[in-house]
């Protein structure tokens, strides 16, 4: 299993499946989202960004690890899906609770997961974002993420909520530097 230089991250298991799940669906969608500025409440009615059953099928999926943020108290804050797809590295259900959000948390996590994906000789980091979230868009900016061009459809699935708006997502994207 892959060591990280930060003590405070690490690969989830599935014991960590339902603190990981209240965790996101706590940072994208309800009330309790508001608190961040990561929110998607506006865009997307519910409660619900994934299930216990979703992130399960996630984690054993080829190639996939969910890696997590525990802070002083062992509390799961962050978390960050990682899937190696040959020589790029998808990054997606990206979340810091909303009361930690502020504290470098992403930082640290984005970090991490650009170094994980230079150990697997990976050439680049790619993610969706839903192209409407424009303060996130330039915060992943701000860390090297550029625009694609590439745009792609954000359908309703039944289980993530009701888009309040048409949605799409945009492709951003990072070169790697070999180390």
């Amino acid at each position: 299993m892959y060591a990280f230089t930060n003590p405070r991250i690490a690969i989830a298991t599935t014991a960590d499946v339902a603190n990981i799940t209240a965790l996101l669906n706590s940072a994208y969608r309800g009330e309790s989202s508001k608190q961040g500025w990561t929110t998607e409440a506006h865009l997307i009615a519910g409660e619900v960004r994934t299930d216990e059953n979703n992130l399960q099928e996630v984690m054993q999926q080829p190639n996939s690890v969910i890696v997590k943020f525990t802070n002083e108290q062992q509390e799961i804050t962050g978390c960050v899906n990682l899937q190696q797809h040959y020589k790029r590295m998808y990054l997606g259900m990206f979340s810091v609770a909303p009361k930690s959000q502020g504290f470098g948390i992403g930082k640290q996590l984005l970090k991490a997961a650009e170094e994980y994906a230079q150990q697997l000789q990976c050439t680049s980091i790619y993610m969706t974002v839903i192209s409407a979230r424009e303060e996130l868009i330039n915060w992943y900016q701000r860390y090297g993420y550029q625009d694609t061009g590439e745009r792609k459809p954000f359908a309703e699935d039944g289980l993530t909520g009701k888009h309040l708006q048409t949605l799409e997502f945009m492709v951003l994207e990072k070169q790697l530097i070999a180390t």
